[in-house]
């Protein structure tokens, strides 16, 4: 089934679906469901509602929304206005919100007090007044507390509903070159950058996504289990979207509450982390457990987890290896559902949009690489970022002259058009001047008995920089340091053997919508503190 024509802009690509499909349904939230001509309504009143609460064109809207219908609404609405989407985890406590709210600018913060049993308000009264003085309303998405914290009573608030009160906004401000969303980078070491896109990149993208994951079938269902707030799953929504099919909205990461409402709406694609599939088939018995789910989208987090796509597909479960970030939004490229496992489960891929592009560049010459040389992923094309929002010299490091993303990943070419995703470069080890990935090392202490998952980063020592291995011990088990060094010794180079071996209770990590990222910083500090001593 073809996509309806190219959108220019986010509010085009929503009003052309709901003039062409108007009773088609679009949202789905528990016992609730928004056709498109609904959706578009609503947005359309939001629109009148935030522009009476002085918004306008570049105006920033933080968003503190779990997936409820309210946020994609709010996020229409902002793009008929020409206003900029915040997006606020809805994990985020005092000082995050406060550093997000204050720098974005933000007037107005809608937030669902409700949610999860989350005291936001509360979160909210904790935050420096300082932080809040540009906003012009709070909007409150369900119940507000009978008790408001008094920090918070000088803020005005309105209901959701009250903004949906409103008769359309008649003036239209979407512009491909507007800006329209502002996604925030999860840094585990400073503050994160704000991630400015533009409409026509962004509706651009949802069309492509659309397309080449074959969303346009007839029968597509898609479950929005990622949060909104993360480009993970703001992408996957609004594709599924801009190919005039339904979304189910999940506010909960409970894997029970998950696993019913597939069995309950049986969709036909799923996208999601290895950690969530596998929870998934630890609890739904079976050999066919997702009867319904042509292949699932799957972003590879935990190392542990390695073997997770040759079990689901005994399964009957095929797990497509991704690429994406906020820079150059989520599901940039993928793995086709036809190709075998090894490579299928591997990130990376085709890029989605034929205009895309990508090369590999040595990290220390400059030089650009070929097909099969690790080196430093750049990626161009149409869904890419205008920059950082009020940093143009964090623009200027990461865009270079020609238009290329420098994405800070370790990847090579695969010779085909594609890449091979291999770890952030980052956590890259440089071991006796070789680029090694970490997940070679940890996969391999991993294959010894008791070692549940591992973390390994590159520590300098007087005799050369040296691996340093850190992992969780199963329940009952000893750490056999000798062991471990001796297993690698075996399977591995000399100089990818670390030089100690220690166990923790748990990896210290940064929350972020795709799951938690390990603060590698933090286990340096604690392989200097370990090594130094007596």
């Amino acid at each position: 089934m073809p996509l309806a024509r190219p959108a220019a802009d986010v509010w085009t690509l929503l009003a052309d679906i709901a003039e062409d499909k108007p009773g088609a349904p679009a949202l789905i939230h528990g016992d609730r469901t928004l056709s498109f001509a609904e959706l578009h309504d609503a947005a359309g009143r939001v629109a009148q509602g935030l522009a009476d609460l002085g918004i306008v064109p570049g105006d920033r809207v933080a968003l503190w929304l779990p997936n409820v219908p309210a946020y994609p609404i709010l996020y229409f609405a902002c793009a008929r206005l020409g206003a900029i989407a915040v997006a606020v985890n809805t994990r985020y406590r005092a000082v995050e919100v406060a550093d997000i709210v204050g720098r974005s600018g933000a007037k107005v913060l809608a937030c669902a007090p409700g949610f999860r049993r989350i005291d936001f308000l509360s979160i909210l009264s904790e935050i420096d007044p300082a932080a809040l003085d540009k906003l012009a309303a709070l909007v409150i998405v369900g119940d507000e507390p009978a008790a408001v914290p008094t920090a918070i009573e000088r803020l005005r608030r309105l209901p959701f509903e009250r903004l949906l009160s409103r008769p359309p906004l008649g003036a239209n401000h979407a512009r491909p070159n507007a800006r329209c969303n502002i996604f925030t980078t999860s840094g585990t070491t400073s503050a994160p950058k704000f991630v400015l896109h533009r409409q026509g990149a962004i509706a651009s993208h949802a069309q492509q996504v659309a397309r080449a994951f074959g969303l346009t079938a007839p029968d597509t269902l898609s479950l929005s289990i990622l949060p909104l707030c993360g480009v993970f799953g703001f992408n996957q929504t609004l594709a599924t979207l801009a190919a005039g099919k339904p979304c189910v909205l999940i506010e909960s990461y409970e894997i029970d509450e998950i696993a019913r409402l597939i069995a309950h709406h049986q969709p036909t694609t799923l996208f999601g982390s290895d950690d969530m599939y596998a929870r998934l088939l630890d609890i739904v018995p079976g050999n066919k457990p997702f009867p319904s789910v042509k292949w699932a989208g799957y972003a590879a987090f935990n190392a542990a987890l390695a073997a997770l796509p040759e079990q689901a597909e005994a399964r009957g479960l095929l797990l497509c290896g991704l690429y994406g970030m906020s820079e150059v939004q989520a599901l940039y490229s993928s793995r086709a559902a036809g190709t075998a496992v090894a490579q299928r489960k591997r990130g990376g891929g085709v890029p989605t949009s034929p205009l895309a592009h990508v090369r590999i560049r040595d990290p220390e010459s400059g030089v650009l690489l070929g097909a099969g040389q690790p080196g430093v992923l750049e990626c161009a094309g149409p869904s890419l970022m205008v920059g950082y929002y009020g940093n143009d010299a964090a623009t200027a490091e990461t865009i270079t002259p020609d238009g290329y993303v420098r994405t800070g990943d370790l990847a090579e070419l695969d010779g085909d058009g594609g890449f091979t995703f291999l770890s952030r470069m980052g956590d890259v080890l440089r071991l006796s001047g070789f680029l090694v990935n970490p997940l070679e090392i940890e996969s391999h202490i991993q294959l010894v008995p008791g070692i549940s998952a591992c973390q390994t980063i590159a520590l300098p020592r007087p005799e050369g920089v040296r691996a340093v291995a850190f992992v969780i011990l199963e329940a009952g088990a000893v750490l056999d340091e000798a062991a471990i060094i001796a297993h690698c010794r075996r399977g591995l180079a000399n100089y990818k053997v670390p030089v100690r071996v220690f166990a923790v209770p748990e990896f210290p990590v940064t929350p972020s919508p795709n799951g938690p990222k390990i603060q590698r910083a933090r286990l340096r500090d604690l392989a200097a503190a370990q090594l130094s001593g007596p």
